[in-house]
């Protein structure tokens, strides 16, 4: 069995998959088109002007595959209550990957060391995603 996060991006799909390739070197494995669905009897049961947005893609990041869309192509994606957990194996590399995804985003919590963890941050990155940095003891 195996859980993966599915990610609504509401028509900035697209948009996401170029920010972490950039901020986390995530990897597009597949991707399909609206307009590629051959199911899709008429143009009708699409989001209007949605025939090049994404309809499902997968992605890795490090060992995980997330697996996103675009959904209904409304513009605004809504994560509430969900965060992503990101563990890195040092300070730095918390540092870099928390600045790249803090581009465009609102720092929740700063870095810093806690009870924990001798590095943890909170960011909602600029869809919305909350991510939760995080070195281990």
């Amino acid at each position: 069995m195996q859980i993966q996060p599915y990610l609504n991006f509401n028509g900035r799909c697209e948009e996401a998959l170029e920010f972490y390739r950039r901020a986390l070197g995530a990897e597009i494995l597949m991707l399909m088109r609206f307009k590629d669905n051959p199911e899709t009897p008429n143009p009708g049961m699409m989001p209007p002007g949605s025939e090049n947005k994404v309809l499902h893609t997968s992605f890795r990041v490090s060992e995980t595959t997330i697996l996103a869309s675009d959904c209904e192509c409304e513009g605004q994606s809504k994560f509430q209550g969900v965060s992503l957990s990101l563990t890195v194996t040092n300070e730095k590399e918390a540092a870099r990957l928390f600045a790249n995804l803090s581009e465009g985003g609102q720092v929740q919590m700063p870095l810093s060391k806690t009870f924990f963890s001798p590095c943890f941050g909170v960011v909602a990155d600029r869809f919305g995603l909350s991510w939760m940095l995080y070195v281990p003891h």
